[in-house]
């Protein structure tokens, strides 16, 4: 039995708590995978289409609380599991795998491929989550044509690399932001070492790290969702005024991990209480199972493909995307995420960049209160208020 097989014998996705009105299926993207869907509004043909891209370590299944108010206002609403996860089939889940398909560029063909297999030649927008948010970016870059208005949401977009200019004639190269390398240089000669979660991530072991955490994948789930919410009352973030080691430290170790801790570890002291989870009407012990059950069958080595070719200096994508270097993105954008988001402050300087330069046709910047991280989770019916009226050209 092949793996498309075997996804095609998995018990129903979502385990039985998917809201009514989204439906589970999957669609050759015309681009090497076959993309498992959430899709909402579908009943009704030749309506605008919505495509949701979600982040890590998360699944088309995040954006269920908000799909069904956007199919509402009369939209088909899409959203998958993207390359390396969930049951997207057709990508090499080694950590040795080739990383040339889950570089930006491939996964703006994954986007563009899933539109048209739909039957769409346009969509009315596209919203990235995390690190769904640089692949929305890039696919309103490179195909306004195609993603006519972006919403990004929990990790702003810094724009293309630059190409240094006028240097023929003495011009000075642009000041060079220290690598991932440079910057865990410095912050392991801190007096309390630490590391930045990116280089983790992409090391050999994170996979076994998270599946095979000491306190179990529903416990590390559970603590990692909570660390980075609105329900940890210590996450408090703020502009960072440079990206050096002194003013990184400041950020939570779910970003900023402490030397000699994995991620299983850091996270583990922070799992919630009893109490606590019972309160937790945005994430019940029964939706953290849909994430254990999808993970415990993919493991995490797909997804974190992402941080080694995606995220960072990797030469190899620098040079792709240089390829659009002072190209900024035109169509109308705009910028969500809660409030005690940590996550729209870490890279110094690029949410300022996104709203100034860019992106030329800037719609609003948005902080939603009572929520972290997991903003579209956390605070739907405040998300799904801010993205129809941005969509429906009302922001």
């Amino acid at each position: 039995m092949n793996i498309t097989q075997q996804v095609a014998s998995l018990p129903p996705y979502g385990n039985g708590t998917l809201p009514a009105g989204i439906r589970s299926r999957t669609i050759d993207n015309n681009n090497g995978l076959m993309v498992h869907v959430l899709e909402a509004g579908f009943e009704t043909p030749g309506r605008p289409c919505l495509l949701l891209l979600h982040g890590f370590p998360e699944l088309a299944y995040s954006w269920r609380k908000v799909m069904r108010p956007l199919a509402a206002a009369g939209y088909h609403v899409i959203a998958p599991d993207q390359r390396g996860y969930g049951r997207t089939t057709g990508w090499d889940g080694s950590y040795d795998a080739d990383g040339d398909p889950f570089r930006i560029l491939n996964m703006v063909r994954d986007a563009t491929g899933l539109v048209y297999a739909l039957g769409y030649r346009s969509v009315a927008g596209i919203a990235g989550h995390d690190a769904g948010s640089p692949v929305a970016s890039w696919c309103a870059l490179v195909r306004p044509d195609v993603f006519p208005k972006v919403a990004l949401m929990s990790s702003p977009f810094p724009g293309p690399p630059a190409i240094p200019f006028n240097t023929a004639n003495g011009g000075a190269p642009p000041r060079r932001a220290p690598t991932d390398d440079e910057l865990d240089a410095e912050l392991a000669k801190l007096p309390r070492p630490r590391k930045y979660y990116h280089n983790h991530q992409r090391l050999r072991g994170a996979n076994d790290d998270m599946l095979h955490a000491p306190q179990g994948l529903h416990a590390f789930f559970r603590a990692y969702y909570h660390y980075k919410s609105a329900d940890w009352k210590e996450n408090k973030p703020h502009p960072l005024k440079s990206r050096t080691a002194e003013e990184i430290a400041k950020i939570p170790t779910y970003y900023v991990m402490d030397r000699d801790k994995g991620m299983a570890e850091t996270v583990a002291p922070f799992i919630p209480s009893a109490a606590e989870i019972a309160r937790c009407k945005w994430l019940t012990d029964a939706e953290v199972g849909v994430y254990v059950t999808e993970y415990s069958r993919t493991g995490f080595t797909g997804a974190l493909q992402g941080y080694r070719v995606r995220r960072g200096n990797d030469p190899k994508t620098i040079s792709e995307l240089r390829t659009f270097s002072g190209r900024a993105i035109d169509v109308p954008a705009c910028f969500i995420a809660g409030k005690s988001d940590w996550g729209s402050y870490q890279t110094p300087g690029a949410l300022e960049a996104m709203q100034s330069t860019v992106c030329t046709d800037w719609r609003g910047t948005h902080f939603v209160d009572g929520a972290g991280h997991w903003v579209q989770q956390e605070q739907p019916e405040a998300t799904s208020k801010l993205l129809l009226e941005f969509f429906s050209g009302a922001r």
